[in-house]
């Protein structure tokens, strides 16, 4: 998860007048209607090719919290988890989905920056950012149960029912032990030949990976024996541009058990959308 534009202005390279000042100002998250200010290039979206289009097709809406910095969703038994992040906000809450009514939430240290999530039996495991850490949940308490250390930052993950699949938000899908945590393998994503950077929240089912890219309203299909992205899912529109003031990004996603159905939704987005992904 990226907060920030990847390139940076250093301070005293622009001589520019009028851009001498700008240079060395605060970098503030991106926000513009799930956009971010970087030059998209081939590292982000690679190429598109002949892969099949599809689209996500609404079946009905749920209300979400608008204050949920959304950074990871797994729905599992009726009960929807969701992790947020952001320093001091971070949390971990599980929701009826029936109802909506909240049944239990813990928040993260406030050092903390919380991110992608996945049920791994009667456990969960919640990844943080830059801190290396991720922690592993008792699911039905929330309670942490231990901490395991981790190289390089923390975005999405998801369990494929024999291993932990975990974005970085680069090209690379780590494969990690369910148990240990320990790295047992990877690939990296093309599309069409070309890399695909800032993969984001995942979930794995049905022997493949669904992924955000981060800063865009799509959702990427993966073969992860071979990193080739097999269809992407155009996620565009589904808020009004009267819902998307104060959004940001579009991120999670989860499977609806026993259907070929989603929920997915964006950070401070006010709805969770039910959708199925049919050809556009």
């Amino acid at each position: 998860m990226r907060l920030f534009p990847t390139r940076r202005v250093l301070c005293g390279v622009v001589l520019t007048i009028g851009l001498g000042l700008l240079a060395c100002a605060p970098q503030v998250p991106a926000q513009r209607d799930g956009q971010d200010d970087r030059e998209q290039t081939d590292q982000g979206v690679g190429h598109a090719g002949s892969l099949p289009h599809l689209r996500a097709e609404v079946i009905s809406v749920l209300s979400h919290d608008r204050s949920s910095f959304t950074q990871g969703l797994e729905l599992a038994a009726g009960t929807l988890y969701e992790g947020t992040g952001l320093r001091g906000s971070s949390l971990l809450r599980a929701t009826d989905l029936a109802t909506g009514q909240v049944r239990r939430e813990t928040r993260l240290p406030a050092e903390l920056f919380g991110e992608g999530i996945t049920i791994t039996g009667d456990r969960i495991w919640q990844l943080t950012w830059q801190e290396g850490v991720a922690l592993e949940r008792d699911r039905e308490t929330l309670a942490e149960l231990r901490r395991v250390s981790y190289s390089g930052e923390g975005w999405g993950l998801c369990f494929d029912g024999s291993r932990l699949v975990m974005s970085d938000g680069s090209d690379r899908l780590t494969f990690r032990d369910p148990v240990t945590f320990a790295p047992i393998g990877g690939v990296d994503v093309r599309r069409g030949g070309g890399a695909v950077g800032e993969l984001n929240e995942l979930e794995c089912v049905g022997g493949q990976v669904w992924a955000n890219v981060w800063g865009r309203d799509e959702i990427l299909r993966i073969d992860p024996a071979s990193g080739q992205v097999t269809a992407v899912v155009d996620a565009s529109g589904l808020l009004s541009p009267r819902q998307r003031a104060g959004t940001n990004v579009l991120n999670g996603i989860a499977a609806v058990p026993g259907t070929d159905e989603f929920l997915i939704t964006g950070k401070y987005w006010p709805s969770i959308f039910r959708v199925r992904f049919v050809p556009s």
